[in-house]
């Protein structure tokens, strides 16, 4: 990915990814942008909880929620095409069921705020709605 590319991503699409998120997970979760590295790291997002106030019987996992979604390089290049902010608008719509399906992949709980393992990678996501 060129550095525009990266930089486009990191202010003007990641931002509206999440503010998406955000409208789909617990409130107690924070949602942040992680910047990139360089062009070849481009930006992240990290969906973590604070330490859990929940009793461990309520929690489904033992770990308190850390999960970093990273994207596929070229469908970000793909998304700063014609017809991506479309393509983008779907894939936000999208979100709630995105998520809901990660959940099961990696033993990851919204709900609790809790994961199987100490953090969790999504990465190489697309933007397919």
């Amino acid at each position: 990915m060129n550095p525009e590319q990266a930089h486009r991503f990191e202010t003007d699409i990641l931002p509206r990814i999440a503010e998406g998120v955000a409208r789909v997970v617990d409130q107690k979760l924070r949602v942040e942008i992680m910047p990139g590295g360089n062009p070849h790291e481009p930006a992240r997002l990290r969906v973590s909880a604070p330490p859990s106030d929940l009793d461990a019987r309520t929690r489904r996992y033992p770990f308190d929620m850390n999960v970093i979604l990273t994207w596929d390089d070229e469908e970000i290049a793909r998304l700063l095409r014609p017809g991506g902010d479309a393509r983008l608008q779907r894939y936000l719509d999208a979100l709630g069921d995105k998520l809901r399906a990660w959940q099961d992949a990696r033993e990851v709980d919204v709900p609790t705020r809790s994961q199987a393992e100490p953090s969790v990678l999504l990465g190489g996501l697309d933007f397919e709605a």
